[in-house]
């Protein structure tokens, strides 16, 4: 049995610049891999079958799932006789905008290009990756990048300053295609990427914390006012600042110091079940 990590993202920025003809979004937006991560078991199979187990009742087993999606892809595309038996171990909360099932799509072809010996390379995963989904090829990479086009374009960028990361989801699933619906492209406050990305290269932790911002946030927050709630309830516990990730509801902030990683953390658990603390990985993959 081979296990891959697949670890949770979240979102530095995210700016939606204009609808492309294809319907997509034309989106620019820093991400950064974070210690969650669901764990991916893979074994090979000698009837050609693509079979998945989840840890969770609540992802799909079957054809729905972005680690079959994944799976198949490979399979078909270098004409793989074998096949794989998949274990999702989740970790990571469903629709929670942390690409966890991305994540796992992701995983899951850096485990197979090694457990069916195709050796092929970290950019040529990417790129089937984006045919799975628009986060796919930013996971099969982890670490720190800015990403544009639909989320297929990744350039990495120095790791983040290190700190804590407070993450607080609320008991709701999130559906980004109906995120996106509800933005109004015409008035939208854009996040400065720009400075982000100066923030990063320079180590920036105070100027990363005020350069934050996600243009998706205002239309998850007037469909779910639960997710506001918990971002006010951060900054009030005293996080030095807070963000929602991808389309939501996951709400994130970031503290310096332990003491008051503590008090974040305890205060959030009182009236959120799921809320993690962690740290950002900020490094990339490299394929074993």
């Amino acid at each position: 049995m081979l296990y891959i990590k697949a670890p949770a993202k979240i979102n530095l920025t995210l700016d939606v610049l204009y609808k492309r003809p294809d319907q997509y979004h034309e989106v620019e937006m820093v991400m950064t891999t974070v210690d969650l991560a669901d764990r991916i078991g893979l074994e090979l199979r000698n009837d050609g079958k693509i079979v998945i187990h989840s840890s969770s009742g609540i992802v799909p087993e079957d054809d729905r799932n972005l680690a079959y999606q994944a799976a198949i892809l490979l399979k078909n595309t270098y004409n793989v006789h074998e096949g794989a038996t998949i274990t999702i171990h989740k970790e990571i909360p469903v629709a929670a905008g942390l690409a966890g099932g991305s994540s796992d799509a992701a995983a899951t072809l850096r485990g197979l290009n090694q457990l069916w010996n195709l050796n092929l390379s970290i950019d040529t995963l990417a790129e089937l990756g984006a045919n799975i989904g628009s986060d796919v090829p930013f996971c099969v990479y982890g670490g720190t990048a800015l990403a544009t086009g639909r989320g297929e374009k990744i350039q990495p960028l120095p790791a983040p300053p290190s700190c804590w990361v407070i993450l607080a989801k609320p008991r709701i699933g999130v559906s980004t295609a109906k995120i996106y619906e509800g933005l109004n492209l015409e008035n939208i406050e854009h996040p400065n990427t720009k400075q982000m990305m100066t923030a990063l290269e320079n180590k920036d932790y105070s100027l990363m914390c005020k350069s934050l911002g996600n243009v998706l946030e205002s239309v998850t927050c007037s469909l779910y006012p639960e997710v506001a709630v918990i971002k006010n309830q951060m900054i009030r516990f005293g996080v030095d600042a807070a963000l929602m990730s991808g389309s939501g509801p996951t709400v994130f902030g970031f503290v310096d110091s332990e003491s008051r990683l503590n008090r974040v953390y305890n205060g959030l658990k009182g009236f959120c079940d799921e809320v993690y603390a962690v740290r950002m990985l900020g490094e990339r993959n490299s394929l074993a």
